[in-house]
């Protein structure tokens, strides 16, 4: 069967592509401010509170695994449509949430739909992209995912202090289902030329794809480091800022993701450089933004501005190097661009899923000085890991 050729992206759709998948993916992070009230309205400790975003990375992981490689062997505008619905109901049941276990079976609900939405759009772009603007394009609507998981955090702690947190679920259930809509009408038909293939076949070729693909390994485990270090800082910082004698409410706290805004307005200039062969330097200055954030962020007990400039070079690295880990995963053929992302974001939700876990655990045992101390050390570990990366393909042309 003849492929179809990609259909052009206009800067329309690219605007809906991007508003839709910033919006998908602000569930997975609206309750990164609400730990604390979540904490008490569910009587649930301040470890125990960490659990709440740890839940939505599991999600998030059996998305990666069950959901996300049906976008290589599925008609992707039906796809969305669907996987917008049962986000939407998702929303609705935690909403309504009544008991802790209830409250994390929402939680797993919302991550598991939350990224499969986020990352098909992702795909979608990816696939209706000319190559020789890809990496600009999907930059584009990474851009609207950073913008969305910044905002998410301004969002819910604004609503959640005016409404109450049920609020915030609520009235995102009501938004995904309109953009949901508004895919379906304006997106054209996106038929894959792939026959079906058995689940098992699915996780096999993804294992080969693995296997196969150094690229992909190198940037999964620089993408696993990266969000470890952004779910540390962001499930950590929410309880020392909430926790006397700071005690910021829930609208303070989502306000600083406006310090990270810088990061997303870069989405689209990365993704030009990536296009012009510039990927070493854009992941050396980006590793090495993220390693120098943790020392102003050291600062957040005694200084409003050291806390600022800390987070912004946190969210400026962390962006750079997301969209340039993409960008170089999806040079590959388009017909396994689903498998790749899946692949891909699989270490990122493991390492989110970690830091978030982490960060309030390490904030309750060691303080705010331990916290910084382990995110520095997972930035250079990414650092290391990509240098030994880079001398081990310098060895491997000289023995060629």
């Amino acid at each position: 069967m003849k492929k179809p050729p990609p259909s052009p992206v206009v800067d329309p759709t690219l605007f809906l592509l991007a508003s839709a998948a910033g919006a998908s993916v602000a569930n997975v992070y609206y309750a990164q401010p609400l730990l604390e009230r979540l904490a008490d309205a569910f009587r649930m400790d301040a470890a125990m509170a960490g659990m709440v975003v740890a839940a939505t990375q599991v999600g998030s992981v059996l998305a990666l695994l069950i959901l996300l490689p049906l976008a290589d062997r599925r008609e992707r505008r039906g796809l969305l449509l669907l996987l917008f619905g049962l986000l939407a109901l998702s929303l609705l049941w935690l909403a309504a949430a009544r008991g802790s276990v209830s409250l994390l079976v929402g939680m797993l609900l919302v991550g598991l739909f939350g990224t499969a939405c986020t990352q098909a759009l992702i795909t979608c772009t990816a696939a209706m992209a000319a190559p020789a603007v890809r990496g600009r394009h999907v930059g584009t609507v990474q851009g609207g995912v950073f913008v969305g998981l910044l905002l998410a955090r301004v969002v819910s702690g604004t609503v959640a202090a005016g409404l109450g947190w049920r609020a915030v679920y609520a009235g995102s259930a009501v938004l995904i289902a309109a953009l949901g809509m508004l895919l379906w009408r304006c997106l054209p038909p996106m038929p894959v030329a792939q026959a079906r293939v058995h689940r098992r076949g699915v996780m096999a070729s993804m294992w080969r794809l693995l296997c196969a693909d150094a690229a992909l390994r190198e940037r999964g485990v620089l993408a696993l480091l990266l969000f470890a270090g952004l779910n540390l800082f962001w499930s950590a910082a929410s309880l020392a800022l909430s926790a006397p004698p700071l005690s910021w409410s829930t609208t303070g706290i989502g306000a600083l993701g406006l310090a990270g805004l810088a990061g997303a307005l870069l989405a689209g200039r990365v993704g030009r450089w990536m296009d012009h062969g510039h990927g070493r330097a854009v992941s050396a200055a980006a590793l090495l933004l993220m390693l120098l954030a943790w020392l102003p962020l050291r600062q957040l007990p005694t200084s409003l501005g050291w806390l600022l400039l800390g987070i912004v070079l946190l969210d400026l690295g962390g962006q750079a190097l997301h969209v340039s880990n993409q960008a170089l995963v999806l040079r590959a053929a388009e017909p396994v661009h689903g498998q790749l992302i899946a692949l891909y974001m699989l270490f990122y939700a493991v390492g989110s899923g970690m830091g978030a876990a982490a960060g309030p655990a390490l904030q309750a045992h060691v303080g705010w000085t331990g916290v910084c101390i382990a995110g520095a050390g997972v930035a250079l570990l990414a650092c290391l890991w990509w240098g030994a990366a880079r001398w081990r393909r310098a060895v491997a042309v000289r023995c060629h």
